[in-house]
């Protein structure tokens, strides 16, 4: 299936969600990666701030800060669809940007290079166990993964699994995927 209409599938099914629903899937699967050891090692995460229906990473955001963990977010640069992490401490450091998306503001914030981000959430749309993904369509993730060499993971509705995808050359898997009934370890799935 074409990665446009697998796209739109699962963008629909996770629109059917409803609000209590989706509250207490994204809980179930923050309080798995709250226990992923990676998570834990990391003093520094890396996340975008989600939209519906994507799984809700406020709450992430705010257990790191509470843990005393640094968060930084992508700030987006349209033109060659490349990113930049921004550390980040309050949400008021953030803006509204093209397609109502959140990003730190730059004169509030201090961008970080990829070897500072201790695991990267990676966000997408469809994934297979082995950590390969159909993300939102940008290419932003994919031109930042092929220069970071930290963990990675993606947090993911049971909904979002698909058993293949179509897979091209410059895709790169993450290392796992945190859904509401399961932690993947999507580097053991490949081997």
């Amino acid at each position: 299936m074409e990665k446009a209409v697998l796209r739109k599938s699962v963008i629909g099914q996770m629109n059917e969600l409803t609000k209590p629903q989706h509250a207490q899937m994204s809980s179930a699967i923050l309080e798995k990666l709250l226990e992923d050891p990676d998570f834990q090692q990391a003093d520094t995460i890396g996340v975008t701030i989600s939209r519906w229906p994507e799984v809700d990473t406020l709450p992430l955001i705010e257990a790191c800060w509470n843990l005393g963990k640094k968060v930084a977010a992508p700030k987006c640069f349209a033109k060659d669809r490349t990113m930049d992490f921004r550390l980040f401490d309050s949400l008021d450091q953030l803006e509204v940007v093209y397609m109502d998306l959140q990003e730190p503001v730059e004169a509030l914030t201090q961008a970080i290079g990829p070897e500072d981000i201790g695991l990267l959430i990676v966000p997408g749309v469809v994934f297979t166990k082995s950590g390969y993904r159909i993300g939102f369509g940008g290419g932003y993730y994919d031109r930042y993964l092929s220069g970071f060499n930290g963990n990675t993971r993606s947090l993911a509705f049971d909904l979002q699994l698909a058993g293949e995808l179509p897979i091209e050359s410059h895709d790169i898997p993450v290392d796992g995927i945190i859904t509401e009934t399961a932690a993947i370890d999507s580097k053991a799935v490949r081997t």
